[in-house]
């Protein structure tokens, strides 16, 4: 009885360390053949393989972060479909495709670019790279004490294609707009503009609506209280412009850029500054109880030019303007308000 129980155990321990020894070809031999890499996976689709997928995720990230290397002011690259990695065994003569497949990946990109824009009037007029170089361009602006400080902003801006940048002294040199001053000689104790340049006051006004071809923008925030073309008991004829309330100072911004023609006192118009913008194209801003530009004066869009007054026929505070072309009165509602 001893004896068969070893004759078989013997047998059973041949059985075994046959099977250990085929394992082990086995083992080895798929070893020689093949190595265990990523099979990768781009929707569905394979696109290849990779034996690090660490390394490779680690490049898409840094692709998604910061975009292709010296690319400035990327935000962030968005990519919809990002790889998928499946675990297998690869012949060792197959080359994995690392580089391929991360260009697979960029084909799909899509690059936003973050740069702050500086705005006037909330109109955006430049762009700068970063925060730092926008706050240089606001300081540098209120260190100049310039003119058109407080309509100043700066907005975070994130789009796919970048405008042109500039830099901090560039921005602020083309910003910058000169304080105004109070252009007046004494008179018997009151203030009295000097009359510089010429106006037409012809009573012509139209219903039309011509395309003045620029952008005009509120020269002050108040209430409308008299409008085009209405009538007035104080008035000889139909109201030539639009009338807007508010408190004396108020300070009266130029609707948009182009060249004062007239600056001083115009019998019932009160104080009164002319802006004539080309084309034909002239704002009229009347009432003023103080001026701060005389004819011949180049002025930007916003640029502040007088201040609100009662001046002339006026029963209260407030601006009178007027939108003409070649010398005819048109409703300033078609443009502005």
């Amino acid at each position: 009885m001893f004896k068969k129980v070893m004759i078989h155990t013997k047998r059973s321990i041949k059985i075994i360390v046959l099977f250990l020894v085929s394992i082990f070809i086995i083992i080895g031999t798929v070893a020689f053949l093949y190595k265990p890499t990523y099979s990768v996976f781009i929707q569905g689709e394979q696109v290849g393989y990779t034996e690090d997928k660490s390394a490779l995720q680690q490049e898409i990230n840094s692709y998604i972060k910061n975009g292709e290397e010296g690319n400035q002011n990327v935000a962030f690259v968005q990519v919809e479909n990002l790889p998928e990695y499946q675990l297998c065994l690869l012949k060792k003569d197959v080359v994995p495709n690392d580089e391929e497949i991360f260009n697979k990946v960029k084909e799909q990109g899509i690059t936003y670019y973050r740069y702050y824009a500086i705005l006037e009037n909330q109109e955006e007029k430049l762009y700068v790279a970063n925060f730092e170089e926008a706050e240089k361009v606001v300081n540098g602006l209120k260190e100049k004490n310039s003119a058109n400080i407080e309509r100043i902003s700066i907005v975070e801006k994130y789009e796919q294609n970048i405008q042109d940048l500039v830099t901090s002294e560039e921005a602020v040199s083309k910003l910058y707009v000169e304080p105004a001053k109070v252009i007046a000689v004494a008179k018997n104790g009151s203030a009295v503009y000097k009359t510089t340049g010429s106006v037409n006051t012809s009573l012509t006004t139209s219903s039309a609506k011509p395309n003045i071809g620029i952008n005009l923008i509120r020269p002050i925030s108040g209430i409308i209280t008299s409008r085009f073309g209405v009538g007035s008991a104080i008035r000889r004829s139909s109201h030539t412009g639009l009338d807007i309330a508010a408190s004396t100072g108020t300070p009266i911004a130029a609707a948009a850029s182009g060249t004062v023609t007239f600056s001083g006192r115009q019998g019932s118009f009160g104080n009164m500054v002319v802006i004539t913008h080309g084309n034909g194209v002239q704002t009229y801003y009347a009432h003023c109880s103080k001026i701060y530009v005389t004819a011949g004066t180049q002025v930007s869009q916003g640029q502040t030019i007088a201040a609100v007054g009662s001046t002339g026929n006026s029963t209260g505070p407030h601006l009178h303007l007027e939108v003409r072309v070649n010398g005819v009165a048109y409703n300033p509602q078609y443009y502005v308000y």
